[in-house]
């Protein structure tokens, strides 16, 4: 028996990475899953091997900037499983790696049209499915970035952060969760620190093991690390959790 054994869930940002993997936590868990992803070959994929687990899954094209996207979505849960239990908000766009003063501020209005107008819109048209039962969960994805600031991230993390405060309103008015990863030790960040270690002579393993010893646990958690924690907050076991800020790094800053 699984936590989430009947369960339905929808989940946004479906890759290769960490889209991936809370899909497949929450369907090991016995949940059916809603894949959402602007990508249809990556969602095939994830939905066949949520399948081999022996739960269902639906794969949906969708850009949640789209507001008739987002409803399509929702309506793909409905006419498939009959209901929708979990939503999480893992879509979003990384910024325009640009310092402030050089930027266009329309590439910020782009990085908010997804992290957080996209987010809200497609949060906003599941509600009156997720209402339907008494305890359904919505979890949001964010970042460390809004509290750690770092130069050339100022869209991403300002975007993020608009999300984090809208969260709370969520929380208040309907009781919900967010999660805030640090590093997530994957594809795109091993291809970081190669790109830090060329431009500092050193190697990636060294890179690495800089910025892991900034952490308690001297270690930078994988994907499926953020999604177990993903789990938790769509499980009975945080049921009483609600508007907060879980910092998923490894103890990379302990505020």
């Amino acid at each position: 028996m699984g936590m989430l054994d009947g369960k339905v869930a929808l989940v946004s940002g479906i890759g290769p990475g960490m889209g991936r993997d809370i899909a497949m936590a929450l369907a090991g868990e016995g949940a059916d899953v809603v894949l959402g992803a602007r990508s249809e070959k990556r969602m095939a994929k994830v939905a066949a091997e949520i399948e081999a687990l022996g739960r269902g899954a639906v794969s949906v094209p969708c850009d949640i900037t789209s507001r008739p996207d987002c409803d399509r979505i929702v309506d793909a849960a409905r006419e498939r499983f009959g209901r929708l239990d979990i939503l999480v908000n893992n879509a979003f766009h990384g910024g325009n790696d640009t310092t402030f003063a050089d930027s266009d501020l329309a590439d910020w209005r782009t990085t908010m049209d997804v992290n957080f107008f996209g987010t809200m819109q497609l949060t906003q048209a599941a509600v009156p499915l997720l209402t339907e039962q008494d305890d359904s969960r919505i979890v949001m994805i964010n970042t460390m970035s809004i509290q750690n600031i770092e130069a050339k991230y100022g869209a991403y993390a300002a975007s993020k952060a608009a999300l984090a405060t809208a969260t709370k309103t969520l929380a208040v008015e309907l009781g919900r969760d967010g999660v805030h990863p640090g590093y997530i030790w994957g594809r795109s960040v091993e291809w970081y620190f190669g790109w830090l270690a060329e431009q500092r002579g050193i190697t990636p393993e060294e890179v690495y093991e800089e910025i892991a010893s900034g952490t308690c646990l001297g270690y930078l958690p994988h994907s499926s690390e953020i999604a177990g924690t993903v789990v938790y907050l769509a499980s009975p076991l945080s049921k009483p959790v609600t508007g907060q800020t879980i910092n998923v790094n490894c103890g990379h800053w302990l505020h």
